[in-house]
């Protein structure tokens, strides 16, 4: 199965106005257009619009693999504000690959490239294999 439809299952994601826009293995690239919907009391944009951006895309990256993967620890730290008309996106790259568990480090930045959160997750990698048609990683130089 092609791996931007996979993703296309995760409803809530889809629900909220994610959308995939790259990935390989061990890697993926997210943006969320930020509306009145993803905006808080203050009217910047909400702390879980930002943590499902950048939970998704670790999701993204951990799954590439081929192998279902969850959550099972993320921490966050939002740095800046964001608020309407801005779109954020989110990059996930793997740092640590084993049998059971895999970590991530997602960057959140803006339209203009500012940095607006970080997110460090973990992930357990289940024996359940899922059918993802995936890029190789790109060589680093």
């Amino acid at each position: 199965m092609n791996a931007v439809d996979f993703f296309k299952n995760d409803r809530y994601a889809t629900m909220t106005g994610i959308e995939l826009l790259e990935i390989s293995k061990g890697y993926a690239r997210a943006k969320l257009p930020i509306t009145e919907m993803h905006l808080n009391a203050g009217n910047t944009t909400q702390g879980g619009a930002i943590f499902t951006l950048a939970d998704f895309v670790l999701a993204a990256a951990s799954n590439s693999h081929g192998r279902l993967a969850f959550t099972i620890t993320g921490s966050v730290n939002f740095l800046r504000g964001s608020g309407p008309g801005d779109t954020l996106f989110a990059e996930a790259k793997e740092r640590f690959l084993h049998k059971r568990i895999a970590n991530y480090q997602v960057d959140v930045t803006n339209q203009n490239g500012v940095l607006i959160a970080t997110l460090e997750g973990t992930v357990y990698r289940k024996d359940v294999e899922i059918d993802l048609e995936v890029e190789p990683a790109p060589s680093k130089k």
